[in-house]
């Protein structure tokens, strides 16, 4: 019952922050009026409505609304994986340098003009930025639980540890592109750094769907297999789990959603940590509740953070990367107080 009505708020939050987002901005529409234009893009509206308003609402607002949702749930449901197999609530990806891979792995796209790149281009055409965000994302991934594993099971302070220097070796290595960058590319480089959801098109919507919706989709039926591996590794082997395939697949699937959501939209950081702590206090620990509910948060948290990045400074738009931070941060040294002995121990 408790769990029913946390999905019914948290879908009641979403569906209110989604119309209130589209009527924010320079140019003023009335819920009304955005009301009427989603039906009549629904096709369940035939009349006439303000060419600009329409305009408004389809080329700019609604695309970067639904980037927004799309890299919130994958940040969140990620976040939460990622927690389940390493067992611990401080295992968000951008602290362990998943994102920081992520993002110079697009910062290396971006820069790089090279014949490689050139072919790869054709190969993979828009998708390229969304792929080697992946690859970069992965890598870290694996480097980090691989450094951690100590007797079969990641060692909560090497991980944090061995995040904290990739996290600087990539920031290093971003800066060196940063250094190469010509003006146009380090504008883009920036982006990254900050996070933000402005570019947003039809286009980055496209590129980045498949591979968020993938991990949006299958990582919540892992939500049982998450529950066994929560026992250790050798009681999941007993309940006949089979821990190195789950990490595997909870690996590929987390380094999917944030590779595409950095590559789209930068580093926001945060999200990952701050949604599934949030859920798990309200909700409980079990993940057929925690990675559903996470995706839902985590989208709705980005659509907050966002309209917050666009009127706390109005008419100037905030980083959206920025904003996560300042509420991520002090729920992480929550968390860091809070269980310490229990997380260092």
């Amino acid at each position: 019952m408790r769990k029913s009505v946390i999905y019914a708020l948290l879908i009641s939050g979403l569906v209110l922050i989604v119309f209130f987002s589209l009527t924010l901005g320079a140019f003023q529409i009335s819920m009304r009026e955005v009301m009427t234009i989603l039906a009549k893009l629904l096709g369940f509206f035939k009349g006439q409505v303000d060419a600009t308003s329409e305009g408004v609402i389809y080329i700019v607002r609604l695309p970067r609304l639904l980037l927004g949702l799309l890299v919130g749930a994958a940040l969140g449901i990620s976040g939460a994986a990622i927690q389940g197999i390493f067992r611990n609530p401080l295992a968000e990806p951008g602290l362990i340098g998943i994102s920081a891979g992520a993002s110079l792995m697009a910062v290396i796209v971006i820069t790089l003009e090279l014949s490689l790149l050139a072919g790869l281009s054709s190969l993979f055409g828009y998708y390229l930025l969304s792929f080697g965000a992946f690859i970069g994302a992965g890598v870290v991934a694996f480097m980090v639980y691989n450094i951690a594993r100590t007797n079969g099971r990641a060692n909560v302070a090497t991980m944090l540890l061995a995040g904290i220097a990739i996290n600087a070796f990539a920031t290093a290595l971003t800066g060196l592109m940063t250094y190469l960058a010509n003006e146009q590319q380090l504008r883009t480089i920036t982006f990254w750094m900050l996070g933000s959801l402005g570019g947003a098109t039809w286009q980055t919507v496209g590129s980045a769907a498949p591979f968020i919706l993938i991990p949006l989709i299958i990582l919540p039926f892992l939500g049982k297999s998450l529950n066994a591996f929560s026992l250790g590794e050798t009681q999941a082997s007993i309940l006949g789990l089979n821990p190195n395939r789950v990490k595997m697949q909870v690996v590929v699937l987390a380094t999917m959603a944030v590779g595409a959501s950095v590559a789209v939209s930068g580093i926001i950081s945060f999200v990952g940590l701050l949604v599934p702590h949030i859920i798990r206090l309200v909700g409980g620990v079990d993940h057929k509740f925690v990675l559903p509910a996470s995706a839902i948060f985590g989208a709705l948290t980005l659509a907050v953070a966002d309209v917050l990045a666009r009127i706390l400074a109005a008419p100037i738009e905030l980083p959206i990367g920025v904003i996560t931070a300042l509420l991520g941060s002090p729920v992480f040294l929550f968390i860091l107080i809070k269980e310490k002995k229990k997380l260092f121990s």
